[in-house]
Parts: structure tokens; C-alpha cells; sequence
């Protein structure tokens, strides 16, 4: 079973040139800019400091692969939606994102961060049917939930449910807090769940 506490980071890479070999399967971490992916990350790992979030939005463009454990890696990617950025830099994401999400083979989950309080953004949109022909496992995770109360997070999550299922997309979706440790046990759980069916497909079946 992996050990998210084996995480260790890998290197940063702002091109596919400077991507690790494709070697083992990947987990990649999407979100808009400031939805809590950092803190995501260092709550599934049980650190503080693994990942660090950038404090300027937008400003933070490159891939950051992370070791997880000997057989599995964790992929933070840039944050996306910021609004003070040039138009140029954006066009930048986009070839730095979609170039790894469309050419990775060993791509198996990718989770979407959004923020329970604003999920399903045009951004969020966007990034789902960019999604589709990649063939990876999807989790939804809104964070920030202890923002809300926990009957209007679960309201936020069946709304998000409904909103995908009626787009034809196939995703769990998990209410989650790194600050209340929320939903961390169960998203560790079913992705390891996923990692164990990647090491004897390619890619996990959808």
C-alpha cells in the first residue's frame, strides 16, 4: 500500500523536457489559484511544509513531481483562474498544463481542487473537458468546508454531483478541510485504492 508519508520532492519543471521518466503511475493536483492545493497536498502527506503555495497568484509556473514512495509519484500543477496575470502568461499554463495532462501516459488520477464555497467555475469548466480524452481517474475534492457548515458542504457537494453527472462526467467528489483534517483519511484511502489498480493497468479502468 503507498505511504503518503513517504512523499518526498522530486524536482520542478517547467517543460516536458524536464519531466521525470513517465516510469510509474502519476496523481496530479489541478485548482484555481489560492483553492487550498498546497495545503491539500501537505495534509494528505501528514506535513507542513511539503508543498508551498505561491503568495502571489499565478505567479508560480512550473510542475512540481514529488516521490511517492518507490512506486507512485504526486504531481502538483500550477493554480489556474487568476485574474492579474498578461494573457501571455496564461497561454503559458496552458502549454506547460495541457502539454502534461495530454502526453503523460502514466497520468492515473487527476484531482480537482475547487473551493466548496464557488465550486464549478468557467475555469473548473474548462479543465473537465479538457479532461475527457485523457482516460485518468477523476476526484473532486471542495475544500475549505470547514468554512461551512457540514449540511450546507454536503448541499455544495450534491449540487456538484448533479452539475457533473449532467455533463456526462464521471467523478467522486468528497467534501474536505486541510485545516480540520476532512475527508484526508478517505482521500488517501480511495487513492491508494487507485494506485494499486494503476500498478497492474497502465491506467486505472474508468
Amino acid at each position: 500500500m503507498t505511504d503518503f508519508s513517504q512523499t518526498q520532492f522530486l524536482t520542478s519543471a517547467v517543460g516536458p523536457a524536464g519531466f521525470p521518466p513517465a516510469d510509474r503511475p502519476e496523481i496530479a493536483f489541478a485548482g484555481r489559484s489560492n483553492v487550498g492545493k498546497s495545503s491539500a497536498i501537505n495534509a494528505l502527506a501528514n506535513r507542513k511544509r511539503l508543498a508551498f503555495a505561491s503568495k502571489t497568484p499565478g505567479r508560480t509556473q512550473a510542475i512540481n513531481f514529488f516521490d511517492l514512495g518507490p512506486a507512485a509519484r504526486l504531481v502538483d500543477l500550477p493554480g489556474y483562474g487568476y485574474a492579474e496575470v498578461p494573457q501571455a502568461t496564461r497561454a503559458e499554463w496552458d502549454a506547460l498544463v495541457g502539454g502534461y495532462l495530454g502526453n503523460r501516459p502514466c497520468l492515473a488520477v487527476v484531482v480537482v481542487l475547487m473551493d466548496v464555497r464557488h465550486p464549478l467555475k468557467d475555469h473548473d469548466l474548462h479543465l473537465f473537458e479538457w479532461l475527457r480524452p485523457v482516460g485518468a481517474k477523476l476526484l473532486v475534492l471542495l475544500t475549505k468546508a470547514d468554512k461551512l457548515s457540514r449540511s450546507a458542504a454536503l448541499s455544495a457537494r450534491t449540487t456538484v454531483l448533479a452539475a457533473l453527472r449532467a455533463r456526462a462526467i464521471h467523478a467522486e467528489v468528497m467534501v474536505f478541510s486541510a485545516a480540520k483534517k476532512l475527508g484526508v483519511e478517505e482521500t488517501r484511502g480511495l487513492l491508494q485504492d487507485w494506485l494499486e489498480q494503476a500498478a497492474g493497468n497502465k491506467r486505472p479502468p474508468v
